[in-house]
């Protein structure tokens, strides 16, 4: 179960890795306002990274612990429920308007 989880959290944390970059390069440069994910993938996107690397991270931790294997897995599925329902709260609010002053 230890691949299983470390798969979900190198899928999880290359897909945070690619949202950071596409989003910098979005908000940055006027004319690739295209590739922006959370136009792209919105909320449900930033849900899908969010829950990989949220599964990834308990279930690698849980696994490591004296429990039993339906324990890691429950903890694993409570990190990615966690991890989505927190990513689909965030609003944003904070971006930046891309004016200057």
């Amino acid at each position: 179960m230890i691949k299983f989880y470390a798969l979900g959290l190198i899928l999880g944390v290359l897909g945070l890795l690619v949202w950071v970059i596409l989003r910098t390069l979005a908000v940055n440069v006027p004319t690739w306002s295209s590739i922006d994910p959370e136009n792209r993938f919105g909320v449900l996107g930033r849900r899908v990274v969010a829950a990989l690397v949220g599964f990834g991270m308990a279930g690698m931790s849980s696994s490591f612990a004296p429990w039993p294997l339906p324990a890691t897995i429950a903890a694993a599925v409570a990190g990615g429920a966690a991890s989505a329902w927190y990513a689909g709260w965030l609003t944003g609010s904070d971006e930046p308007s891309g004016k200057a002053g």
